[in-house]
């Protein structure tokens, strides 16, 4: 399983610490806990991914004083996101994971939404959309999704999931 914390630039003042964040995922009583970057994002093997991140969103808090939403995503299905076809250019991706369902990416209120935040609803899936923004390193997937769902999220650029994949599933 793969999560993204949300807001989360470990190392930095009023952050959770790489510590805090592999310690509240060992207090969820998960197995092979590996970070990636300092982004919040966490790799973890769990019998049930849902209980542990609600178990490990409140340990983050308890040990670091700041509290963080948490997304989960399976990491088979991240490896799916990132072969939709994304040929022009993966820097203008991003891959968001959010706990308001699936968003029906053909809503014509979805691309006025969209395209007010300078981006697209390229795929979506349960919990998972793929937004392509109209300029590269823009990050217009969270507010967009978290528009749409009036839910949380959180997202990667898509290099960076393909980094993850890289290095842990292949």
């Amino acid at each position: 399983m793969v999560a993204f914390l949300r807001n989360v630039n470990q190392g930095q003042r009023g952050q959770p610490t790489t510590d805090d964040i592999r310690g509240a995922f060992d207090d969820a009583g998960c197995r092979d806990i590996r970070t990636f970057q300092s982004n919040g994002t966490v790799l973890f093997d769990a019998d049930d991914p849902a209980s542990v991140v609600q178990v490990a969103e409140v340990a983050v808090a308890e040990r670091s004083g700041h509290a963080r939403e948490i997304f989960w995503i399976p990491l088979g299905r991240l490896t799916e996101i990132a072969e939709i076809p994304h040929a022009d250019m993966p820097e203008l991706y991003e891959v968001t994971v959010h706990d308001g369902g699936t968003i029906t990416a053909d809503s014509g209120e979805i691309a006025d939404q969209a395209g007010r935040r300078r981006c697209a609803l390229v795929a979506s899936g349960d919990r998972w959309a793929l937004v392509r923004n109209d300029v590269a390193q823009q990050g217009n997937a969270t507010p967009l999704i978290e528009t749409l769902t009036g839910g949380r999220a959180s997202s990667r650029g898509l290099p960076t999931v393909i980094r993850l994949i890289d290095r842990f599933a292949r």
